[in-house]
């Protein structure tokens, strides 16, 4: 992907040992979500996602003028630019907003799934829009992954759902980000950006009617924390995407989803069906394939079409 003329992520030149550590912390960071969003369970998904919205432009905008980062890429940006950065804020939103709900209403594991089926979307849509091929383990073990989507479905449709919106929406979210040549702290204050009005009209008009939740003890500090929270671990995988190969980065992406898995069961309290158990077992062992594959390949499970 071509890179944006702004300056470089100082990361990417400490070594590969610095942007192991930047993907490790992004993945534990988002691991760890479920902790944090039910802190906030007393506003509705709608309202805590528009938080998220207005506060994560303004720790992002605070981020950039902090680290002084010039803003010659806006002179880069063209009307495709914009408009696909306006399509990521749309499906990354709704990510969130799914995953909020998912989180507060009790269905982490079901979130959790989500996002051991986005490597498989992934997969896919390297695919489909930039040509990469698997090769015969990679195959095997999406294939499995598949196997284990389809027994969880079997028994589980009425959830199934929420795991299907995030992996895909997630999925897309990557594959534009991929495509757009923009450093990373100035695409996610455009992202945040593009939902900033509508956010904060949604906010002064629930505050205004009575039925907001600002006002609610620890509240007017846990919305402003939200925005820090979503920003930090975008910035981590930002960075470390482009210091760590992709073979990395894709057996880095299981940390998330197994805290999520663990703390469904221990935290939440969450029993999943002997359904859902023998589908996700499935799941682990195609992705076991998949990333046994990988080490034995060097790093890398894809290869771009010649």
């Amino acid at each position: 992907m071509t890179e944006g003329k702004d300056r470089p992520v100082p990361s990417a030149h400490r070594g590969p040992d610095a942007a192991l550590l930047t993907g490790v912390g992004c993945y534990v960071l988002w691991g760890l979500f479920p902790l944090f969003w039910p802190l906030l369970g007393r506003a509705s998904a709608v309202e805590v996602l528009a938080h998220r919205m207005v506060w994560s432009f303004l720790a992002t905008l605070l981020a950039i003028l902090l680290l002084r980062q010039r803003w010659t890429w806006l002179r880069t940006m063209t009307t495709k630019r914009w408009l696909l950065l306006l399509a990521a804020a749309a499906v990354i939103s709704a990510n969130w907003g799914v995953y909020i709900f998912a989180v507060n209403s009790g269905h982490v594991v079901e979130g959790s799934l989500g996002y051991f089926i986005n490597p498989l979307v992934n997969l896919l849509f390297g695919r489909l829009f930039f040509s990469e091929r698997l090769d015969r383990l990679g195959r095997v073990g999406a294939a499995l992954a598949f196997v284990g989507v389809a027994v969880i479905a079997a028994g589980n449709w009425r959830t199934l759902w929420i795991s299907l919106v995030l992996a895909l929406s997630f999925g897309i979210y990557g594959a534009l980000k991929k495509t757009i040549p923009i450093p990373p702290l100035p695409g996610l204050l455009v992202e945040s950006g593009v939902m900033l009005l509508p956010a904060v009209f949604f906010l002064v008009t629930l505050e205004s009617s009575g039925r907001g939740h600002l006002s609610v003890p620890n509240y007017w500090w846990l919305f402003p924390v939200s925005g820090v929270v979503t920003l930090i671990p975008l910035w981590l995988f930002a960075t470390a995407a482009r210091g760590l190969p992709l073979g990395t980065l894709g057996v880095l992406q299981y940390i998330g989803p197994t805290i999520q898995f663990l703390l469904g069961l221990v935290v939440f309290g969450q029993r999943p069906s002997t359904v859902y158990w023998l589908g996700l077992v499935v799941v682990w062992a195609g992705c076991a394939v998949y990333l046994g594959g990988l080490r034995r390949g060097g790093g890398s499970r894809v290869r771009a079409r010649t």
